[in-house]
Parts: C-alpha cells; sequence; structure tokens
C-alpha cells in the first residue's frame, strides 16, 4: 500500500530560489502564527532560520531587527 502525503507536515530545506523536500508531506507550518500553508502556496521563507512564513508581512515583521 503507497502511503499518502495528504494532511502531513513536509520537512524542506530552504534555499535562496527555491526549497528541497526532506520528507514528502502536503504542507508546512508557519513558523510564526503556526498557520499551515500548502506547499504550491509558499512563498516566503527564511534561509537562515529555515523557517517557513505564511505572508509577507508575517515575514517581514519577524525578521525586521529588534
Amino acid at each position: 500500500m503507497l502511503m499518502s502525503n495528504t494532511d502531513r507536515p513536509a520537512r524542506l530545506h530552504y534555499m535562496a530560489n527555491g526549497f528541497r523536500v526532506l520528507s514528502p508531506g502536503d504542507h508546512v507550518v508557519c513558523a510564526e502564527s503556526g498557520t499551515r500553508i500548502a506547499l504550491d502556496d509558499l512563498r516566503y521563507w527564511s534561509v537562515a532560520r529555515q523557517a517557513a512564513y505564511a505572508s509577507a508581512q508575517i515575514a517581514s515583521e519577524a525578521l525586521a531587527p529588534r
């Protein structure tokens, strides 16, 4: 029987121009809000922090100097 990647978080390695799937899944979780992000909708991440963000605003706030 084949394993389905539905409703399973993926583990990714974030790079400057994309990401590599380390463990298959259908989504990742936003590092700040905890929101599920479908891999097809993933647009914002931090290479340095290896973290995904649900929106540009959330990413900007998370990465702003404090």
